[in-house]
This record gives structure tokens, sequence and C-alpha cells, in this order.
């Protein structure tokens, strides 16, 4: 299986504007679940480089949340550039059409105005349901406008039949259609509006292939619907109690000169990761280096014993253990 990625889409977020809130927060989500990040890119609003960044996670097979970009403004080209990526159409997802007529009377109730949904403004939300043919659907309990789910092609699905989609309405501000030669609709994944199995004990089967799991950009949306597609597609990946990390502060010392140990380490105890993090300027600590392993539990501990029997060979003084778990 893939590890987890995460793309941040958003020129805001490139030029300083906005912070990104997504990265500690995605880490925080998986870690609760005994999962980590593998990677994490950000693409500014550029439909050509946002393209080729799906495209490169398409081919990755990881499990990939993409943030931003999934609105039905100008410069939003997520949906868009998902749907070159694999090269298919741009349809209108019914269960997404539902949900987004839902949202369009509920405001209208809210405010005690009429519902119009053939007004020009009510008719252009719809394009906030225009998917990449194929997706699934991922919902959204702030609002209800949902996310979309795509998958990458298997190998043996090349002759699938495409599945149906409904066109995406007229008169919206952004093309509708990605290219003129159609595309392979088995290419993005499972039948329009599909789900997991009730009760979530097991994912969805084309949720093994990986996958891009489109959200909005705002966290009060996208959280939400982060944890819903992890807790509903993939618990069994879950792995709480099944990871390790113990570390040791060390002063007096450089990393050059504890290579060898750390080499050394990762070289008897197989599965083992060693890391050292060095710092200058710490307002606790000052200059120092954070030197540990991280593995499953089992191996941790000889290797943890192997670190600090290694460490009496070097003339340094030890600080504050360190241990963190999942």
């Amino acid at each position: 299986m893939g590890t987890f990625g995460l793309i941040v889409i958003g020129d805001e977020i490139l030029s300083g504007k906005r912070a990104d809130k997504h990265l500690p927060k995605i880490i925080e989500l998986l870690g609760a679940r005994g999962l980590s990040l593998g990677w994490a890119e950000y693409v500014g609003d550029s439909p050509v480089r946002i393209t080729a960044a799906l495209q490169r996670a398409f081919a990755s097979g990881d499990v990939v949340f993409s943030t931003g970009g999934i609105g039905a403004t100008p410069d939003d080209h997520t949906r868009q550039c998902a749907a070159r990526a694999l090269g298919v159409d741009l349809v209108l997802h019914p269960e997404a059409a539902a949900l987004i007529l839902e949202r369009m009377q509920d405001i209208a109730r809210e405010q005690g105005k009429p519902y119009e949904p053939e007004r020009p403004d009510n008719a252009h939300r719809l394009n906030m349901g225009v998917f990449p043919a194929g997706a699934q659907i991922i919902p959204n309990p702030y609002n209800k406008i949902p996310g979309f789910s795509c998958y990458p092609p298997p190998p043996d699905m090349s002759a699938a039949v495409p599945p149906q989609g409904v066109k995406a309405p007229l008169g919206g501000s952004e093309p509708h259609v990605v290219g003129e030669r159609g595309g392979d609709m088995s290419a993005a994944g499972p039948p329009q509006g599909a789900k997991a199995p009730a009760g979530g004990s097991e994912p969805h089967a084309v949720g093994e292939r990986g996958g891009i799991h489109f959200v909005p950009g705002f966290p009060v949306m996208a959280w939400p619907m982060v944890e819903w597609v992890l807790d509903t597609l993939y618990p069994h990946r879950f792995a709480t109690g099944a990871w390790l990390e113990r570390s040791v502060i060390v002063f007096g010392t450089m990393e050059a000169t504890l290579t060898p140990l750390m080499e050394a380490i990762e070289r008897e105890h197989p599965g083992i990761r060693v890391f050292s993090l060095p710092s200058v300027d710490h307002r606790e600590y000052g200059r120092h280096i954070e030197l540990g392993v991280k593995g499953a539990p089992v191996g941790v501990a000889p290797a943890w014993a192997a670190l600090l029997q290694g460490l009496k060979a070097f003339d340094v003084k030890l600080g504050p253990e360190l241990v963190r778990n999942q």
C-alpha cells in the first residue's frame, strides 16, 4: 500500500496572504489513527502545475488529500485539472447536484426568499458539482456542498464500460468538458455515487489503489471531510499502538560525529529508523541534537538500548529523554 500525501493548492498560501493550517492538522488527524504523512506539496493557482502535481499523485499509488480550488470561480482550477490528469470528461454528478439544490433551498428558506433554481446565480452554483467522470462524492457536514474522490485506472480495467454522467449546466463561466477526445471513463474509478460498505468495517475496493480526495480550502469544511474519508474508506489501515519513537537530547557534539553510530543502529536493527534533529537556538535547550529511533515498539526497545550504549563512547552530555507513540 502507498503512503499518505497532501497537496495544498492556492496562490494565497504561496503569497503569504493566508497561512496554511492544513499540514499540521492532517498530520494530527493521521497520527490519531496511527498513520503518518509521507509527503506534502504546495501548488499555486496554475492549471499546468496543478495538473502535473495531480498526475504525479495519481501515478504514485498513494492516498492523497488535495485542499483548495474546487469552487466555481475563475481562479478555481482543481476540478478541471483533475479531469485532465485522468484524461476524462467533466460531468455534473447527480448526487452532488441534488445536494447543491438542497443547499439553495436552505439558503432561500433562511433568507425568507422564494426558491428559484433557474435563476442564473443558482444555476451557476451547480458547477460546484461538476466533477471528473466517475468521481465519488465526499459529504460536507458544514454546508452540504460536497467534495469528491477520484481513483487512477487499474491495469486490468482498461476495457471497462464507462460510467454515465449528466452533462454540466450551460451558462457557467468555466469549461464543462475537458478536451475533445472524450476519454476513457473507466479511468476515474468507481461508479458515480458509490459508497463505502455499511458500517465502515472495510474500505471501498477502489480505495486500495490509492487515489486523491478533493476537499475545499476552508478548514471548517475540509477537516471533517478528511476525517470522513479516513474513517469510512481506510479504517483497515489504522495502526494505533503500532508505532513508537524514543529520543534523547544530546549536547556537545555534531551530527557528523554521531553518523557512524546512527548507520550502525539502522544496519543492525532492520525496520527501525534513526533520526537526528539539530537545533542551534532552542529556547529551552539551546544548541543540541535530538537523537532517536522510531518504528514498531518491539523493534524500538533493543535499538534504543543500543543507541544509549553507543553514546557512551562519545564525550557528550545527555539531557531529557522523549517518548512519542501512536
